[in-house]
C-alpha cells in the first residue's frame, strides 16, 4: 500500500492542530494541567507531521489548499453556530469556552465527511 501526500490530508491535519488549540483554554480554566501537557505534545506532534506532508506535496496539490482552507473555515464557523444553537436549546445559554472546543470538533467532522463524499471514486476499507 503507497499512501501519497494530498491537500485534502494536510486540510485535515490542520484542522485537527485547530481542534487541539481550541482545546487550551478549557483546560487552562478548569486545571487539567496533565491533560493540557498531553494536548500540546500532541499538537506539537500534529504541527510536525503537517511540516512534513507540506514538504511531500506537489505544485498542482499546493494549489488546491486555499480552497481547502476556505472550505475548512466555513465548516469550523458552521459547527461553531451548530454548537451554539445546541447549547443555546440543552442547556440554556452559551458557554463561550465549551462553544469553541465543541464547535470546532464539530466542524472539523463536518469538513472531514464532507471531504469523503466528494471524492470521486474514494471508498472505506
Amino acid at each position: 500500500m503507497k499512501v501519497s501526500a494530498t491537500p485534502e490530508r494536510l486540510s485535515v491535519m490542520a484542522g485537527l492542530e485547530i481542534v487541539m488549540l481550541s482545546s487550551v483554554p478549557r483546560y487552562l480554566l478548569e486545571g487539567h494541567d496533565t491533560r493540557l501537557t498531553l494536548l500540546i505534545m500532541a499538537a506539537a506532534a500534529v504541527a510536525i507531521a503537517a511540516g512534513l506532508h507540506w514538504r511531500l506535496l506537489d505544485v498542482e496539490a499546493r494549489r488546491q489548499l486555499p480552497g481547502l482552507s476556505k472550505r475548512l473555515v466555513a465548516c469550523l464557523l458552521g459547527g461553531g453556530l451548530l454548537m451554539a444553537f445546541w447549547q443555546a436549546v440543552s442547556l440554556g445559554g452559551i458557554d463561550g469556552v465549551l462553544l469553541l472546543a465543541h464547535g470546532t470538533a464539530l466542524g472539523l467532522l463536518i469538513h472531514v465527511v464532507g471531504l469523503l463524499w466528494h471524492r470521486p471514486g474514494s471508498e472505506v476499507k
